[in-house]
Order: structure tokens, then sequence, then C-alpha cells
């Protein structure tokens, strides 16, 4: 299997396993988006809570020149050490969600 394969399937289960552990209210869904022909995949929040509305990304993970970029990660949990476990390289994971200067004193790809 082809590594991009390989990626899009690893970001699936990861996602999906946050879907099934997260959030438990009524008014709220969790909603998992996969656009597998542009690579980019969200797991988002649409609802009411408390009279408010609630709507936004939770996770969201592209994959561009065979990296992984973490694009935005509201939750506590590390999502890059998730990949890592999985068998994604440091080297093909991109925390886009810090700054290119930023991202050379992390342990993971500048980009």
């Amino acid at each position: 299997m082809a590594k991009l394969d390989i990626y899009r399937e690893y970001i699936q289960r990861l996602l999906k396993e946050y879907a099934a552990r997260d959030l438990e209210e009524d008014n709220v869904e969790v909603q998992l988006i996969f656009d597998t022909e542009h690579d980019h995949y969200q797991l988002f929040y649409v609802g009411w809570r408390n009279r408010r509305r609630v709507y936004g990304p939770v996770i969201h993970l592209d994959i561009k020149n065979e990296k992984i970029w973490l694009q935005w990660n509201s939750t506590e949990d590390d999502i890059a050490a998730d990949l890592v476990e999985l068998g994604v390289p440091k080297q093909d994971i991109v925390l886009g969600f810090h700054s290119p200067y930023m991202r050379q004193f992390t342990d993971y790809a500048v980009g």
C-alpha cells in the first residue's frame, strides 16, 4: 500500500476513534469530514449548548506533499504523538498551527 493511502487510513481511523469517544450531548452533533480527493480531514461540532451556538472544527488534518499537516487541535490530546504511535515518522508530520519559524524548534517537520 502506498504511503499516501496509509496516511489517509491512519487519519480516518484516528478521527473516528476521537469521534466515538467524544461529546455525549443531545444537541451537539459530531461530524467527520473526509475529503479524500483533496486530502482534508476534520472532526467538527455542530449544534446548541445552553442556548449558545456550537460550531467549529475540533481537529483538522491535511495531507500535503506526502506529509500530514496538523492544522488545528482544540483537544487536550497530543494528536501528533498518536500519529507517531500509528507508525508515521516525525519527519512526515508538520505542526501547521505553529508559525513556520517556530516549527524548527519542534521534533517534527518544518513543512
